[in-house]
């Protein structure tokens, strides 16, 4: 029995040093650190250690163990939440949907400031655990109730599961707000990532709804706008900088939204566009949108693949204004309430974010907008991370703060 244990805990031993050293070599084949990343080795060491941690969830996945998202997230959760005294914190259900409330414990004679938290993840990491500090903290340091929405996710729930569960709980949110104490006319609306584009097409959505509270701002942490235009410079820039990649957006993206992952090179080149679709669109989503000192000197030529009908036929509510809110009408745009803006250089998703500031700015909407020259996509929730954590993470966190205090 001794021996058949040893020879179990080898071939284990043996398993997971094997992943590992795949992990650590698919990092330096695949993945660029640029040089004006902060503690680029800290980044290298992360990058590899989630590599592994994917690679060993779907290890599991395929013997049915559990999904890889689930694995990962159990892993990335342990130990993550710190409690605050100075915040009462309550776990509820909107319906099916599970939130979280952040209350400042300390009495207020006035309504608060509210504030609506949807996480980052791509769609399949990220929960209401991975975020509670965050949220805790901005709560402490900004005197505010905030709600935030742990929506459902990949690999069960697709296109427009997350985005109605955020928007159910938004307007039951908005429907009693003196309920937990929030004054009606300072609510505002705060995503990353993912979270960003749910802020993005909610607003837009709730113009339609007057009857509910006026949204008075909304702030969107490096966010995806588009699903059309992926020749953007800084998607050719940072295409292999951690902790989004581009094999890693398009492979998300494409689960998301329901799209066979074989069409993704045709939606990488744009084949999957038509030409009257680019004719109507180009002027809010081409690169002669992005100014010139973010276009790198290697920058290739900005081009049409050649069209693929039966690849634009499986992708076309990528033109769905659901799904790029960019696309939205002008009289949209400029019904839409002030917006603060974090784009980080080093982020693949960093155009995303200057095309929506252009659409804002042509159409009067304040925007007030900070570019982080050291960021990368993912680095806000390592804001307390201690010494995982990056400047960048500190700035950014910091500066959303400094925002929302003056609303």
């Amino acid at each position: 029995m001794a021996v058949l244990w040893l020879l179990l805990f080898g071939g284990l031993t043996t398993f997971f040093l094997g992943l590992f050293v795949w992990a650590v070599v698919k990092h330096f084949l695949t993945t660029e650190v640029p040089s004006s990343l902060k503690h680029p080795v800290k980044l290298r060491v992360m990058h590899c250690f989630v590599l592994f941690l994917m690679a060993l969830g779907n290890t599991l996945e395929k013997l049915r163990i559990c999904t890889m998202n689930k694995f990962v997230q159990v892993i990335c959760d342990i130990g993550a939440i710190k409690k605050d005294p100075t915040v009462l914190v309550t776990n509820m259900r909107f319906g099916s949907i599970p939130v979280r409330l952040f209350q400042p414990k300390t009495m207020s004679s006035q309504l608060r400031r509210g504030i609506i938290f949807y996480h980052g993840g791509a769609a399949i990491f990220g929960s209401l655990d991975t975020y509670h500090n965050l949220c805790s903290f901005l709560v402490r340091e900004t005197d505010s109730v905030l709600l935030s929405v742990g929506y459902r996710k990949l690999p069960h729930y697709h296109h427009p599961v997350l985005f109605n569960d955020c928007l159910s709980a938004t307007i039951q949110f908005l429907r009693g707000l003196e309920t937990y104490g929030v004054d009606p006319s300072r609510v505002v609306l705060c995503g990353e990532s993912i979270g960003a584009w749910v802020v993005a097409t909610i607003v837009q959505v709730l113009l339609s709804s007057p009857s509910l509270p006026k949204i008075r701002a909304q702030i969107l942490i490096t966010p995806i706008i588009q699903a059309i235009n992926f020749c953007l410079p800084s998607h050719q820039k940072s295409k292999n900088v951690p902790f989004l990649t581009r094999e890693f957006m398009i492979f998300f993206l494409c689960k998301y939204l329901a799209i066979d992952v074989s069409w993704k090179d045709a939606m990488l080149t744009g084949a999957v566009i038509p030409l009257d679709k680019w004719k109507k669109y180009r002027k809010w989503i081409s690169s002669d949108n992005i100014p010139r000192r973010f276009w790198s000197q290697d920058l290739k030529p900005e081009f049409l693949g050649c069209f693929n009908e039966a690849a634009y036929l499986e992708t076309k509510h990528i033109f769905d204004v659901q799904i790029s809110p960019v696309l939205a009408d002008d009289k949209v745009i400029a019904q839409l309430p002030e917006v603060f803006l974090v784009t980080c250089e080093n982020d693949i998703l960093r155009d995303d974010g200057l095309l929506y500031k252009k659409r804002f700015e042509d159409q009067g909407v304040p925007v007030t907008w900070y570019h982080v020259e050291d960021g990368f996509h993912g680095c806000l929730v390592l804001f307390d991370w201690k010494f995982l954590s990056f400047p960048c993470s500190v700035k950014i966190v910091n500066t959303v703060v400094g925002y929302i205090k003056n609303i």
